[in-house]
């Protein structure tokens, strides 16, 4: 895509400095780094008299988004940004969420010139281009956006089907199971895995469950720390399935739904229109193969710990795949994290790649998430 402003028919097109192809690589580097969920990957930098100020990026959830911290960064420093230019991946929201309109703040603190990789396609926080424009801030879109796209293709894929974001959780054993024989599943993995766990809840705003692992496991499925006490943030209880909750289940303590349908889908889009934007999945293996048979999971972390258990529930057992050229790919999204004895992996779907025809054997709900 051609960088461009809307500034009228006729009028040239601004070109993009070096300086600023310069920042939008610095700005995409740190958008790489944040936390996938309900929000995009953002960064931003700012520039001023020919230099990069501050790179900032957004965190997660709640958190300030990318141009409010890399002009925070700026203003650390003792800098002024008024005049400077701000480059940032994604259009400036126009939205007031848990935090104010990105494009208000760009104003507020004089930038002059907005550079954005993609405009934003999300119907409530986009526009933040038309309210710079009629501000006097110079726009320009268009430089990395291929690169702003890849990053976020699974966040654009959810905003496009107006459904929450997916993280699926498994916690496995080296050969893939998620409970022994004898349904014990406590645990496979050690305490510095179910913290990173915990950390994942407090990220979403909603867990999802099966009402198998509810009336199997119990779980509370609340987010805590370390000495088990709950952490700030809460996520909504999720269990699907048939089944009635038992009166004295353990997620009763919290906020809680049961959606009685088994489609992935139709339970994404309840949740949507209770406002949730985040849903983490933590299974049965029925539940999670459902969500990775529909596509409906945009990251997959998987907790493995050093132990086999043989024959026992496999973490996507239900998962239907009849032949090698059925598989479901996945790609790395981001470095293999070593958790005490267990290792994390995060995943993000890859295509699927076509593979020749040749002889193939076909490939022949248990528990459990933390409690």
């Amino acid at each position: 895509m051609s960088p461009q402003t809307d500034r009228g028919a006729g009028q040239a097109r601004p070109a993009v400095t070096r300086l600023e192809a310069r920042a939008m690589d610095l700005a995409l580097r740190a958008a790489a780094e944040g936390v996938r969920g309900a929000n995009p990957l953002v960064g931003a930098a700012i520039i001023h008299d020919g230099r990069i100020l501050a790179v900032g990026r957004h965190r997660g959830a709640g958190t300030p988004h990318a141009e409010i911290d890399a002009l925070r960064a700026v203003r650390e420093r003792g800098e002024d940004p008024r005049g400077a230019t701000a480059v940032v991946t994604l259009e400036p929201c126009n939205h007031t969420g848990r935090t104010g309109p990105c494009a208000r703040a760009l104003v507020d603190a004089g930038i002059a010139r907005v550079v954005y990789a993609m405009a934003d396609p999300h119907a409530v926080a986009s526009g933040g281009a038309v309210r710079l424009r009629a501000a006097g801030v110079e726009t320009v879109e268009g430089p990395g956006a291929g690169r702003a796209r890849e990053l976020n293709e699974r966040w654009l894929l959810a905003t496009a089907q107006g459904r929450p974001y997916v993280t699926a959780k498994i916690a496995q054993s080296l050969d893939g199971r998620v409970a022994a024989a004898d349904g014990t599943s406590q645990w496979i993995t050690g305490p510095e895995a179910r913290r990173s766990g915990h950390a994942l809840r407090a990220r979403a705003d909603a867990v999802l469950v099966g009402t198998g692992t509810v009336l199997a496991d119990d779980p509370r499925l609340t987010a805590r720390d370390e000495h088990d006490a709950p952490l700030e943030h809460q996520p909504l209880h999720v269990v699907m399935g048939a089944r009635p909750v038992p009166a004295g289940a353990a997620l009763r303590d919290g906020p809680w739904v049961r959606i009685a349908d088994h489609d992935p889908a139709r339970v994404l889009a309840e949740l949507a229109d209770r406002g949730v934007g985040h849903v983490l999945v933590e299974g049965g293996p029925s539940v999670t193969s459902a969500f990775i048979g529909a596509d409906l999971v945009d990251t997959l972390v998987v907790h493995e710990a050093p132990l086999m258990l043989g024959p026992g529930a496999g973490a996507t057992d239900s998962l239907t795949v009849g032949t090698l050229g059925e598989a479901v790919h996945w790609r790395l999204d981001g470095p293999v994290r070593v958790l005490g004895g267990d290792l994390e992996i995060t995943l993000r779907p890859a295509p699927r790649r076509p593979l020749a025809a040749e002889p193939s054997t076909p490939l022949g709900e248990a528990c459990s998430p933390e409690s």
